[in-house]
């Protein structure tokens, strides 16, 4: 729950209350270190992350939660080549039919390819295990619908892979339950040019102007303005896209979902203030995210578009 809610400190601070009541001796003792660990990779601590997923997957190489925790540690220090390198060499590990997260570590792999520039090997690993199956799991389409929005802003030719995706999405978002889930959907109606189930989604998120529960408040103070922005910016209104996008960024890390997986809307805004024409925001925004992962292929880009002036992509 501390995961979906996108509770960082509870994702730390509730292994942590616990963790000096076990040791290695008790069965189980690894896990809980993959928990830990995690949750220290989302709380910003990278170091003390990975030695704990490390030393997780050390005594039990089948934990992929532990696996995951070190993969998003890479990402976030933008250490693509590690990062390949730790899921390749694992992939025994976390890449069975049995493992439940093995979508979602092709995803992050995936997202290692891109920071290269690498978009065939991007492209090719959607098709391949994150896509081949049509799993029907949330968690798994929410992979597809982010990997592909993140290849179409690379302007790749994505053909009819979107209408296969929003398909699926349909048995899922209804506007209600989880609005991180139906923000993915939108992306994939988007592609698949379904807007009447964009409008759909839209019109119950509007619908809730006095939010009872979390869930409704998440809808209408972060899935409305996220799901406007996303259409803005697919209509090619990319200056409505920054406002909506820019606005919401600073809280969307209440509503779920990793930091890893919320990075595609600070990548949205920056493409859109780079085809909107407002260079001086594409470039504030470029330098924020080179600070963070100054090798990646795709932020060196921003900052090279901002700088000529140019909106055109790779």
């Amino acid at each position: 729950m501390d995961f979906y809610r996108a509770n960082a400190r509870g994702l730390r601070d509730r292994i942590a209350r616990v963790l000096p009541k076990w040791s290695p001796e008790i069965p189980g003792y690894s896990i809980l270190l993959g928990m830990y660990a995690f949750g220290l990779e989302e709380s910003g601590n990278y170091a003390r992350a990975e030695e704990n997923g490390r030393q997780a997957v050390e005594m039990e190489p089948l934990d992929c939660w532990a696996h995951h925790a070190v993969a998003h540690v890479m990402e976030m220090q933008g250490r693509v080549e590690d990062g390949i390198g730790w899921m390749t060499t694992r992939k025994p590990y976390w890449s069975g039919e049995d493992n439940f997260f093995k979508v979602h570590n092709w995803w992050h792999l995936a997202l290692y390819h891109l920071d290269l520039g690498q978009t065939e090997a991007a492209l090719a690993l959607y098709d391949g295990p994150v896509r081949e199956d049509r799993s029907s799991v949330a968690l798994d389409m929410v992979d597809a619908s982010a990997l592909l929005w993140r290849l179409k802003m690379l302007d790749c030719d994505l053909a009819d892979r979107w209408q296969e995706l929003a398909k699926m999405w349909d048995q899922h978002a209804d506007g209600k339950l989880y609005p991180f889930n139906d923000w993915h959907a939108v992306m994939a109606y988007l592609g698949a040019g379904r807007d009447q189930e964009v409008e759909r989604i839209l019109t119950t998120y509007k619908a809730l102007s006095s939010p009872v529960n979390q869930v409704e408040m998440w809808a209408r103070q972060i899935g409305l303005p996220l799901v406007e922005g996303f259409v803005a910016f697919w209509q090619g209104d990319y200056t409505q896209a920054a406002e909506k996008l820019y606005g919401v960024r600073v809280i969307a890390n209440s509503f779920g979902g990793s930091h890893a997986q919320r990075d595609i809307i600070d990548w949205t805004l920056t493409e859109a203030a780079l085809r909107g024409g407002h260079r001086d925001l594409a470039e504030a925004l470029a330098n924020e995210r080179l600070a963070l992962k100054p090798h990646s292929v795709v932020n060196r880009n921003f900052l090279s578009r901002a700088g000529s002036g140019s909106a055109a992509g790779n």
